[in-house]
């Protein structure tokens, strides 16, 4: 793993196990190295220098108790993808047998180390050790470029970073199997009949050509102001089984939605006529639901009939522009989603709150 060694009289090394690669024709090292052993190692420039003097880009610190409150409460199931670094001294690799990459590689304790890509993860590692020491002797991969006078480390950060593309919400869903919210997301796909076949479950946005009508984000989003739940908020069976009577009631009740579950109208037109078949009304209904069910917890069922009366098409500008429709294009934005709302809930006989006032009357001169 990782030993210390005196090299010379004035001199200490640290050695770790590692394994050598070659890429780009540069030599690289792969090692393992103990969480104790990151914040001490590895550091990050300061805020305070001139990005053009920086290897990387400025901490944003409200992203670190996440991430290590991440380690704390999966302690048998975090996950860290490698720490990428560049070192700036003297180096050697002696390979366990003649022509190996496998080997010692010895870094003097002099060396300067800078991280080229997991400078969070490195500071979230420092925040959950001061929390639980015990985490101390877990190790993550490190990939060490030996780097004299850490020229290329901006280079390293901007090429590390140029590919990289988080994925989709709706994917990173799916794959979330820790998110009691996330579960219920992909349940719904299957105990709604009109969610069954209509559920786009990889991409947050649909093709013109796709045969989706909704996404498994907007899904989950909708549920979320539905239940009035957090991403890891435990749920319990009653909440699943309202959650799925609740969208199959909705959908009872939006006939375009049951003609595309029967293949009887394109979704491509329904995307492009109506505003019901967005992401956003999906969220503005889960914030209806919510409400709702404060009102009239047992009776809540009768109430939905009234959203046949509601003239979903986009071409009514005086009723979905400066809610849903933003100069005629459907936006997300949080206004939008929650103007959306206090409209259906005006039109369900549902009483607004003090904030729902308080955004009508914010807005209602940008409106039609």
């Amino acid at each position: 793993m990782l030993n210390f060694r005196m090299a010379s009289r004035n001199s200490y090394t640290y050695a770790f196990a590692a394994l050598r690669g070659r890429q780009a024709r540069q030599t690289f090292y792969v090692a393992m190295c103990p969480l104790s052993l990151i914040p001490k190692l590895f550091l990050y420039d300061e805020d305070e220098l001139p990005p053009e003097l920086r290897a990387q880009r400025p901490l944003n610190r409200s992203r670190i108790p996440g991430i290590a409150r991440y380690i704390l409460d999966n302690p048998t199931e975090y996950v860290f993808s490698s720490i990428t670094a560049s070192v700036d001294g003297e180096v050697s690799f002696v390979p366990t047998q003649p022509d190996s990459d496998l080997g010692t590689l010895s870094i003097s304790m002099t060396a300067k180390f800078i991280i080229n890509d997991g400078q969070h993860r490195r500071a979230a590692i420092e925040a959950a050790l001061a929390e639980n020491p015990e985490l101390a002797d877990e190790t993550i991969s490190v990939v060490l470029f030996v780097d004299g006078g850490l020229h290329r480390s901006q280079q390293m950060f901007a090429d590390l970073n140029q590919y990289a593309i988080r994925p989709t919400k709706s994917i990173g869903i799916l794959y979330d199997l820790r998110s009691p919210l996330a579960q219920l997301a992909r349940r719904l796909v299957d105990d709604v009949p009109v969610f069954r076949m209509l559920t786009e479950t990889e991409r947050t946005s649909i093709s013109n050509r796709s045969l989706k009508l909704f996404t498994l984000s907007s899904i989950y989003q909708g549920t979320k102001a539905l239940l009035s739940k957090g991403r890891t908020d435990d749920l319990t069976e009653d909440e699943r089984v309202l959650a799925a009577e609740y969208w199959t009631a909705v959908a009872s009740h939006i006939p375009e939605w049951l003609l595309a579950s029967a293949r009887k109208v394109t979704t491509a037109e329904l995307r492009r006529e109506y505003i019901h078949s967005h992401g956003l009304a999906l969220h503005a209904l889960g914030l209806v639901g919510s409400s709702l069910l404060k009102e009239s917890r047992s009776n809540w069922k009768p109430r939905l009939s009234a959203l046949e009366q509601i003239d979903w098409s986009r071409r009514n500008a005086s009723i979905w522009e400066g809610r849903a429709l933003v100069a005629g294009r459907v936006s997300k934005a949080n206004n939008n989603v929650y103007l959306t709302a206090t409209y259906l809930k005006q039109a369900l006989g549902i009483a607004l709150s003090d904030d729902d006032k308080a955004l009508e009357k914010k807005t209602e001169g940008s409106r039609p």
